[in-house]
């Protein structure tokens, strides 16, 4: 079958996913029914189906169907079917995408995904308007102002949530153990907070990161020298949190520890390596004990660094599963002057596991050394969320809290681990001389 077949097929397939959903046509299920024994990815099978499902839609759909609206459904639901990073472009989002007018629009700081189909949210920038305004990680967005988050993509979510510095957006906010609140929120500009760094007892290093985004491999290459300058031998980096930058600054942070072999690989179809990174033995600067820090706000370039340090056995990965993310998307122009934002390779460790993966079991990077933090927000099917008690059925009636809620303070179990870990392996080093 040539390329366009094929590409019809996949257009016209997701008319039965758009119909099934509605419930329009009571042929679907007995059509998807006679022909369920048929095997899912032969494409002349799956063309029958589609073929039988149009000709229901032409002769016995109620009243004339806008077939225009059927293309733009199929189309949105085949491209939310592949993964939350993929999306269906209208024309003038097409010719917004291409002239960067998202350059222009202020966000709140906050990196999102999908979670069975609802927004959530992966981390917070310190310091920037969704932090200020009391959106924590882990929170799941059911409504932006009035527009339910699962009847919109990824792509079309996160326009929403974007506009102009100074205005607000109202997010209905379900987390775990409370009520569903709306947290209004005033767009505006923001910067990740610099690399930190301190010296705890014992002469060990503690290197916070914020965001992975350009320049910041450099900022922490100075944090880790001047902790050098203190006498410090031992490391803890944390990434915690980190989910928003670039593959190439995760590796640059990652060859700071490391020496050689590879630390990241880019794959494109069926898991083919397109690109791998490998470590640059002159740009290591520090070679003494270290551990890294991850937990479920850990994504995308903090992932690239985690799973560089676990791969090449450089230091124990001390927290909780990190989130999984880290793919490439190519804009693909439609003749109808839409378009398709396709997911075309994904991030994956030097060994080729990608982050992104089917389910929870399989996605992110697994700590060496698992420590469950009490107040991380544990992973909840939303409709779970949704069934707490609300006072209210209106998404915007709850009123933005003045002061957002301060959680109490809680010991850093998994700072404390790290820090041991390096403590013990210094022991044994001692007694073993």
């Amino acid at each position: 079958m040539s390329i366009r077949g094929k590409v019809w097929v996949l257009v016209l397939s997701g008319v039965i996913a758009v119909y099934a959903v509605i419930g329009g046509l009571p042929y679907v299920g007995n059509v998807l029914t006679t022909q369920a024994q048929q095997t899912v990815n032969d494409p002349n099978a799956q063309l029958r189906i589609v073929d039988s499902v149009l000709q229901h839609i032409q002769n016995d759909y109620v009243d004339e169907p806008n077939m225009e609206k059927v293309r733009i459904g199929a189309l949105r639901g085949l491209a939310n079917g592949l993964d939350p990073y993929s999306s269906f472009l209208t024309a003038d989002q097409v010719r917004d995408y291409q002239a960067n007018k998202d350059a222009n629009k202020a966000g709140i700081g906050a990196e999102f995904s999908q979670v069975s189909g609802y927004l959530y949210v992966v981390s917070v920038t310190k310091g920037a308007p969704a932090d200020k305004a009391g959106i924590r990680a882990g929170d799941v967005i059911e409504y932006i102002d009035n527009k339910a988050s699962r009847d919109i993509s990824l792509y079309d979510a996160r326009e929403l949530i974007k506009g102009d510095a100074g205005s607000t957006v109202a997010l209905r906010v379900l987390r775990s153990g409370e009520k569903p609140q709306t947290i209004k929120v005033t767009r505006g500009t923001y910067k990740a907070p610099s690399p930190e760094s301190r010296v705890e007892a014992g002469k060990i290093g503690v290197v916070k990161v914020y965001s992975l985004e350009d320049g910041e491999s450099n900022a922490i290459r100075s944090q880790v020298e001047n902790l050098e300058k203190q006498g410090v031998h031992k490391i803890v980096l944390d990434l915690r949190g980190v989910a928003a930058g670039k593959i190439e600054e995760g590796v640059a942070v990652a060859n700071l520890f490391i020496k050689e072999g590879d630390l990241a690989k880019v794959l494109g179809r069926e898991n083919k390596v397109i690109k791998t990174y490998t470590a640059d033995p002159a740009k290591a600067i520090f070679d003494g004990p270290m551990t890294a820090l991850i937990d479920l706000g850990t994504a995308g370039a903090g992932e690239v660094v985690a799973a560089a340090i676990l791969d090449s056995k450089r230091g124990d990965v001390v927290g909780e599963r990190s989130f999984g993310a880290g793919t490439e998307q190519q804009l693909i122009p439609l003749k109808s002057g839409d378009g398709l934002l396709l997911t075309v390779a994904k991030w994956a460790s030097p060994s080729g596991a990608p982050f992104l993966g089917e389910d929870r079991a399989s996605m992110g990077v697994k700590p060496s050394v698992e420590v469950k933090r009490p107040d991380t927000p544990t992973p909840l099917d939303p409709e779970d969320l949704i069934d707490q008690p609300d006072n209210s059925n209106n998404p915007q009636a709850t009123p933005t809290p003045d002061k957002p809620k301060t959680p109490a303070a809680v010991e850093d179990i998994q700072l404390k681990k790290a820090i041991e870990l390096l403590t013990e392996k210094a022991s044994t080093a001692k007694a073993g001389a």
